[in-house]
């Protein structure tokens, strides 16, 4: 059952597209004040869990920290990041009640769960205008998946999209491109798609080429695609200001630009220097912002990723007018006292937090710095510019959390207008419940290291409950430098999620599969993952089309099993597989715990499966760094193909099938680019 509860006057988000009945009075659960802004308590029982917040830090039980929904640019993604690139207000409570709670509210909204005191949950915002649905179930995954019938069909991508996909930061020319393309073809490892980050644009303005390193984008185009393999180009959210750019010129004259409270149209430094952002929330800015995306689809272009859709602000001219006069004052201050002494430096509480000491509290210079550090996506810029919605000027800070999510709607809608029968690839940085159902989401910019392994690994099923279905990590990691095992061992598990891709920033090492020694165990990897193709586009299918996850906490699976209840470093894929990759440098394998007897399958290097039944329990299994683990359940089987070069050379006529004797396979196959999906023959019944 679901109700919906009321507050203030709700911004109209479009999360929800079924309607539901508003309930009277307050909810069943916790207590709600409105005096000052909008505060739900409830006191938790000691065993209380709490799932969900799709594109949060830490595990799949949340309690016990404080999160922020406040789509951020931050790439640094450590334990005390409160806020990353999503924001997704949807929990479940797990215990002695269970319920869910969708906090459809489209600025910065916190939930202490269990941080402030480890007995209350206190979700909180500024202003008391909010929709509240409060979703009473059986359990929390009867619980998600009303949730999800409520906010609508997950994305389909085309099903060359469960393909490998190679990317970096830095591709700049043809040269740089084909060198990439004969690296894996070359080496014989499959590969779909090469994405094409900011450097492909003229001066990094969106819907450009550049026309020196991309002559004939088109024949370019085409030429990759005889190589089977797709080229995916980035859109950023900043439109360059520079006359003559007719993108620019159209938006300022039909003003499909965010502006400022006067009126004017607000500016904002991104990569292409000064730009303004389109009024993604003005349904006529979104539409005309959409179609340009035709301008790289009439050259042969099926799919895209937009970045920098928070929106990520490097600096504004208001910003760094502040800064200078800041930096003013405080040089004054230096020229009078002769220098900077030590309470210029610092007023006593500051120095002394800094390990220094101050003598008295004088000018600080520790001010000046945090407001140029703060320069890059201050609070105060969203607070300074505004979207026109129905007439009206909206505050972007109240909204802020919706325009990565309108900017893929914006794509997704004219994708239908494009070409209503084919389906595009794309995915997006920033999101909001609702954005779902236009694209996917890669988890941003993480880092090489081993916890964020783990942390990609523990999001998926927080991405599923939230309606992010087609989503995975940058394999190997986007900052930093990638090591051969971290990588082996992270793709291992990008095996097993939608989105699979190498991704790398500017400046760190070369981390494409053929740049390391003994290049057979990177092919033998990805080989696996094309195996997998059947059983994996199956299963998003049939998660997609029936508003089911496709990942699932194993207490979902095994809520009476108390020790399922508590593993966090597994996952169910699916409704017959078991994953558990590794994720600890220099290890050689891994505990599990099977909540019941399962079949432990290897991919082995050479081209074999091993098979070994184990009893439920707790096991030590070996892994080798060019091995691909996964555990199929009791009764179960799945499909596997023969490896192919890209996805559409697979041959799913022949498949081999792996599991139970006995057992059955409902295998959902489609020409993987059109939109009839509920075909009768899309279905197929496989045996063991």
């Amino acid at each position: 059952m679901i109700q919906k509860y009321v507050y203030g006057n709700p911004f109209p988000t479009e999360a929800v597209v079924t309607e539901v009945p508003a309930g009277e009075g307050s909810p069943a659960y916790g207590q709600i004040k409105t005096e000052e802004g909008f505060c739900f308590t409830y006191i938790m029982e000691a065993t209380d869990i709490v799932y969900g917040l799709g594109e949060a830090n830490r595990g799949i039980n949340k309690r016990g920290y404080c999160y922020i929904s406040d789509c951020t640019d931050d790439p640094v993604h450590t334990e005390d990041k409160r806020s990353l690139y999503g924001a997704h207000n949807f929990i479940i409570v797990s215990g002695k009640e269970t319920f869910g709670l969708f906090f459809d509210y489209p600025a910065a909204i916190t939930f202490d769960i269990g941080y402030t005191r480890m007995d209350t949950l206190t979700v909180s915002c500024r202003d008391a205008d909010l929709n509240l649905f409060v979703i009473e179930g059986e359990s929390p995954y009867d619980i998600v998946k009303q949730f999800r019938k409520i906010i609508g069909r997950s994305y389909i991508p085309p099903k060359y999209a469960f393909g490998f996909g190679q990317s970096r930061w830095g591709y700049k020319t043809k040269e740089d491109f084909r060198q990439v393309a004969e690296g894996y073809r070359g080496n014989r490892i499959p590969l779909d798609m090469i994405y094409v980050d900011i450097d492909y644009m003229q001066d990094f303005k969106d819907f450009t080429v550049n026309e020196k390193n991309f002559p004939d984008f088109p024949e370019f185009v085409r030429e990759m695609k005889d190589k089977n393999l797709r080229l995916i180009p980035i859109i950023d959210a900043g439109v360059k200001v520079e006359k003559g750019y007719s993108v620019y010129e159209e938006g300022v004259k039909n003003r499909y630009f965010c502006q400022r409270g006067d009126g004017s149209d607000f500016i904002a430094a991104v990569w292409p220097g000064d730009t303004h952002f389109p009024d993604v929330l003005n349904a006529d800015a979104r539409a005309w912002f959409g179609d340009k995306y035709r301008i790289l689809t009439d050259q042969g272009i099926e799919g895209f990723w937009n970045d920098m859709n928070e929106p990520a602000i490097f600096y504004t001219p208001e910003g760094v007018e502040e800064v200078k006069g800041m930096l003013k004052q405080f040089l004054e201050n230096e020229n009078s006292t002769g220098g900077i002494t030590a309470g210029t430096l610092a007023t006593t509480d500051e120095a002394d937090a800094a390990g220094g000491h101050a003598d008295n509290a004088g000018a600080s210079i520790w001010p000046l710095m945090g407001k140029i550090n703060g320069l890059a996506n201050s609070k105060e810029d969203y607070r300074r510019f505004y979207h026109v919605v129905d007439g009206q000027q909206i505050r972007h800070d109240k909204v802020h959390n919706l325009f990565g999510y309108n900017m893929t709607r914006a794509a997704g809608e004219a994708f239908d207008r494009i070409d209503p029968r084919k389906r595009f690839l794309m995915f997006s940085r920033s999101s909001y419940i609702g954005m779902h159902r236009y694209g996917g989401v890669w988890m941003g910019d993480n880092k090489s290291w081993w916890s964020h392994i783990l942390l990609n690994l523990k999001m998926l099923p927080s991405m599923n409950m939230c309606g992010f279905l087609y989503t995975g990590a940058d394999l190997g990691g986007f900052g930093a430098d990638a090591t051969r095992d971290l990588l082996l061992r992270w793709m291992a598990l990008g095996v097993f999620t939608p989105l699979m891709r190498n991704h790398a920033a500017a400046g760190t090492r070369d981390q494409e599969c053929y740049r390391f020694e003994d290049v057979k165990d990177f092919r033998h990897v990805v080989e696996v993952r094309y195996r997998l193709i059947p059983y994996l586009y199956s299963e998003y299918m049939k998660a997609a089309l029936n508003d089911d996850l496709y990942f699932k906490p194993l207490a979902f699976v095994y809520p009476e099993d108390s020790m399922a209840v508590q593993v966090e470093d597994q996952l169910m894929l699916g409704n017959e597989v078991m994953i558990a990759p590794v994720y600890t440098q220099n290890a050689r394998g891994r505990y599990v715990y099977l909540p019941e007897a399962m079949k432990f399958i290897k991919f082995l290097p050479d081209g074999t499966i091993a098979e070994e039944v184990l009893e439920r329990g707790h096991h030590y299994v070996e892994i080798a760094l060019n091995e691909v683990p996964l555990f199929i359940r009791s009764g179960k089987c799945i499909p596997v193909a023969g490896a192919a070069e890209y996805v559409e050379a697979l041959d799913t006529e022949h498949l081999t099938i792996l599991g139970y004797p006995g057992a059955e396979y409902l295998l959902y196959e489609d020409d993987g680019i059109g939109k009839e999906y509920e075909k009768a023959g899309n279905y197929r019944t496989l045996t063991m």
